[in-house]
C-alpha cells in the first residue's frame, strides 16, 4: 500500500511538473531559433491494405548542417510509430511494394564525386535494406510495376565527354538553359530494374528527356506492359514543350499519344486502364490555371473535367474505382482537395483548419475505399500526419512531432479581403501574441513568390518569428496569385508589377483604416517574385521604413536570357524582347529596375551566387542602383547553387539577417536617422 501511495504521489508530481513545463512553453513566444527545431513531416504513403502509412520525418541538424530524415511507419488505428529506415543520408521517397510486404526508398551512397542517390529495398517484417541500383547519376524518381516484379526509375545519362572534360576539353554548346550551367545538361531517361536484384535495363535513349523538375513524369498502366510518360525535346530547362508518350516496357518502343497537348505533366492511368489523366495549362503557352484533363488511354479528345472548379490544380490522384479524381490546389486562404467526377461534378473535402503541405504540390495519398492520408499543418501547428477514413470524414491527426512548437504562444492568424480595381484580393495577417488593437504596430509585408502561388492560413515559421517581435505580418495575395480563379491569375499578363502593386497598396490602405498600423513603420519583404514585388513597391511615392529582397527579380531581361526557364517567361511578360523595340520596351517597363530612380528605402539584398532561377546579376544591379544613389544597402551572397538555401546552417543565417534588418529599422527609436529624406 505504501508503495502504491508513493507511486501515486510521484505520478501527481510528474503531472504537475509536465503542466508547469507546458505552461512555461505557452508563455514563451515563438523565437527565430525555433525555426531550426521544426520537424518536417511529408510524403505520406498508404499501405495496400490501408492499415499503415509511411512518412518521411526530417529534422534539421545545425551541427552537421544536414536535414536528417527517417522513414517512419504509422499505424492508422492506434497512431503507433515504428522507425523503418534511419541513419541513411538524404533518405526519401518511401514506397510500398504492391503486396505490402516490402518497402523501397532512395538514399545517398558513396562520398565526394562518387556520391549518388540510389534505390534500396527492405522487407517490412525484418532484415536489412538492399541496394537495387548502381546508376552512374542520381536516381530521381521511381515506381513499382503493378505485379511487384520490377521498378521503373529515372536517371540522367553520364556525361558523354567525361574523359575529355577530365583533361580540360570541357567546352559545351549553350541552349535554352540557365546561365549557371558549367556543362551541358544530360537527358533524364527511364530504366527498369528487377525487384529481386540484377542489372538494370534501359527503356529510353536519345535527346528526348523526362522533365527534371517534374514530381511524377511517368506512371505504369495497370497491366504492367506499358508506361505513360512526358518527354521534352531536350534536357535544356527552357525547352518546355513536353508531350505525352506511351512506352512499351518489353520493346522500349515509344508512341506519342494522339492529341497530346504541347505542355503537359503528371500523367497517370486510371486503375481500370481506360483513361489517362495529365496536368496541362488551360491556355498554353501560359502557365496560369493548371488543370487535369482526362483522355482515353489510346488517345483522343480530352475531357476538361476541372473547368467547373476554376482553380490552379497541382495534384491529381485516381480513386480506386476509376470514377473520380482527387485534385488539390490553393483555394482562397487554404489548400483544398476536391473529389472530382469524370462528369465534372465535384465536392470539397471537409478539411476544416487543416491545410495540406506541398510547394507546387499537394501531399496526399488515396487508398482503399477512398481513404486519404495527408501531411498538413494548421495555423497554430506545424506539419503532422492526418487521416480521413472517407471523403466525407473529418481529418484525424495521427502524429504529434511538433507538439513543443504548438504549445508556444503563437501569433493569431486571420484571412482578410479588400477591393482593388474590379478585383477582390485577399491575404493573411499574423498578429503578435500579445496584440492590442488600441496600440500602434509596425506592419511587415511578406510577399510570396511565383507569382503563381498564394499565402495561406497555415503555420509559417518566419512569419511567426517576425510577429513575435511585435510586428504585424501581412501576406497579400495580389493578382497573379493562384488561389482565386483563372481571371484573377491571368490578370498579371504583361502587367507584372503595376497591377499587383495596386492590389498591395489597396490592401495596406484597408489595414490602415483599422487604426493599429504605425504608418511610419511599414517594411517590404519577399523572396523570388516576392522580391520582385518588394523592388517594384520601393518605387512608389510613399515612404517605406526598410526592405528585404531575397532572390529578387529586378530585370526581366535577365529572366528571359539567363534563368533556367528563360524563354518560357515570354508567356507572362510578352513575346521575345529581341523581336522588336516595342517588345523590348514592354520588358523594360515591367521591370522594377525601370523605377530605380525612385528607390530610397534602406534595403537588405540576399542572393545565392549560383541561383539558376534568378541569376545573381539581378542582385548586383539592385545593389549598385541603391548604393550609387546613397541609399543604405547591404548585399549578402551565399556561394551555393540554389534558389533559396535549404540546408540548416545557411537557412538559419538567411533568416537571422532578414529579421535583424527589420529590427534595425522597425524597433522603436532605432535607425530613424538612416532613412534618407526624399
Amino acid at each position: 500500500m505504501k508503495c502504491r501511495l508513493r507511486n501515486y504521489w510521484w505520478l501527481l508530481g510528474l503531472l504537475w511538473w509536465g503542466a508547469g513545463v507546458s505552461a512555461a512553453l505557452a508563455q514563451r513566444p515563438f523565437a527565430l531559433a525555433d525555426i531550426g527545431r521544426l520537424v518536417n513531416v511529408g510524403d505520406p504513403q498508404l499501405s495496400p491494405d490501408g492499415r499503415q502509412i509511411l512518412i518521411v520525418v526530417s529534422r534539421p541538424n545545425l551541427a552537421t548542417n544536414r536535414n536528417e530524415a527517417d522513414v517512419v511507419l504509422v499505424d492508422v488505428a492506434t497512431g503507433r510509430q515504428r522507425v523503418l529506415v534511419a541513419g541513411r543520408p538524404t533518405v526519401k521517397q518511401p514506397r510500398w511494394a504492391p503486396a505490402g510486404d516490402r518497402v523501397t526508398f532512395l538514399a545517398r551512397t558513396g562520398t565526394g564525386k562518387d556520391a549518388h542517390t540510389q534505390l534500396f529495398i527492405q522487407p517490412l517484417a525484418s532484415g536489412e535494406a538492399r541496394q537495387l541500383t548502381n546508376a552512374v547519376e542520381n536516381v530521381q524518381l521511381y515506381s513499382w510495376s503493378p505485379d511487384g516484379q520490377a521498378l521503373a526509375y529515372s536517371a540522367a545519362d553520364a556525361p558523354a565527354n567525361a574523359a575529355e572534360a577530365a583533361r580540360g576539353n570541357d567546352s559545351f554548346e549553350v541552349g535554352n538553359g540557365s546561365a549557371t550551367l558549367t556543362a551541358p545538361p544530360a537527358p533524364d531517361h527511364l530504366w527498369l530494374v528487377p525487384a529481386s536484384g540484377g542489372p538494370a535495363r534501359r527503356l529510353t535513349a536519345g535527346p528526348l528527356s523526362l522533365p527534371d523538375d517534374s514530381s511524377a513524369p511517368f506512371a505504369w498502366a495497370p497491366d504492367g506492359r506499358t508506361l505513360v510518360c512526358v518527354l521534352r525535346p531536350s534536357a535544356q530547362t527552357g525547352d518546355q514543350e513536353t508531350r505525352v508518350y506511351t512506352l512499351d516496357v518489353g520493346t522500349g518502343a515509344a508512341r506519342e499519344l494522339p492529341g497530346s497537348p504541347h505542355r503537359v505533366d503528371l500523367p497517370a492511368y486510371s486503375p481500370d486502364g481506360r483513361w489517362i489523366s495529365y496536368q496541362t495549362p488551360r491556355e498554353a503557352p501560359y502557365y496560369e490555371s493548371l488543370e487535369f484533363d482526362v483522355v482515353p488511354a489510346a488517345g483522343g479528345a480530352p475531357r476538361h473535367v476541372c473547368r467547373g472548379l476554376d482553380r490552379n490544380l497541382q495534384r491529381a490522384l485516381w480513386s480506386p474505382d476509376s470514377k473520380s479524381l482527387f485534385v488539390g490546389g490553393n483555394d482562397a486562404a487554404t489548400v483544398a482537395i476536391w473529389q472530382l467526377g469524370l462528369d465534372g461534378k465535384s465536392r470539397r473535402l471537409p478539411l476544416g483548419a487543416v491545410s495540406p503541405n506541398g510547394s507546387y504540390w499537394v501531399e496526399m495519398a488515396v487508398g482503399r475505399r477512398n481513404a486519404l492520408a495527408l501531411t498538413a499543418n494548421e495555423p497554430g501547428r506545424p506539419a503532422e500526419l492526418y487521416y480521413l477514413a472517407s471523403p466525407t470524414a473529418s481529418p484525424r491527426r495521427l502524429t504529434d512531432f511538433n507538439h513543443e512548437t504548438a504549445a508556444l504562444a503563437l501569433g493569431r492568424m486571420e484571412a482578410v479581403e479588400w477591393t482593388s480595381d474590379n478585383l477582390r484580393p485577399d491575404g493573411i495577417l499574423t498578429y503578435p501574441p500579445d496584440f492590442d488593437p488600441a496600440r500602434k504596430y509596425p506592419l511587415v509585408l511578406m510577399m510570396h513568390g511565383g507569382p503563381s502561388n498564394a499565402s495561406r492560413l497555415a503555420f509559417y515559421g518566419l512569419g511567426q518569428a517576425v510577429a513575435a517581435r511585435g510586428y504585424v505580418v501581412f501576406q497579400p495575395n495580389y493578382r497573379g496569385s493562384d488561389n482565386l480563379g483563372y481571371a484573377f491569375q491571368r490578370a498579371i499578363r504583361e502587367d507584372a508589377g503595376a497591377g499587383p502593386g495596386r492590389d498591395v497598396l489597396a490592401g495596406i490602405a484597408a489595414l490602415e483604416k483599422r487604426g493599429w498600423v504605425d504608418t511610419s513603420r511599414i517594411a517590404l519583404c519577399g523572396a523570388s517574385y516576392g522580391g520582385f514585388m518588394t523592388a517594384w513597391l520601393m518605387g512608389e511615392s510613399r515612404r517605406w521604413r526598410c526592405a528585404v529582397a531575397a532572390s529578387a527579380v529586378v530585370d526581366l531581361l535577365d529572366s528571359y536570357n539567363l534563368s533556367d526557364n528563360n524563354v518560357a517567361n515570354a508567356g507572362h511578360y510578352g513575346p521575345s524582347p529581341w523581336l522588336s523595340a516595342e517588345n523590348m520596351e514592354r520588358y523594360r517597363a515591367q521591370s522594377p529596375l525601370s523605377r530605380a530612380g525612385r528607390w530610397h528605402t534602406p534595403t537588405l539584398i540576399l542572393h545565392n551566387v549560383h541561383d539558376f532561377r534568378v541569376p545573381i546579376a539581378n542582385a548586383y544591379k539592385f545593389y549598385h542602383a541603391l548604393r550609387d544613389n546613397g541609399v543604405p544597402v547591404r548585399f549578402v551572397a551565399f556561394p551555393i547553387a540554389a534558389h533559396v538555401p535549404a540546408d540548416p546552417v545557411r537557412s538559419a543565417e538567411w533568416n537571422r539577417l532578414w529579421v535583424e534588418w527589420l529590427d534595425l529599422y522597425l524597433a522603436s527609436g532605432t535607425a530613424s536617422d538612416a532613412i534618407p529624406s526624399k
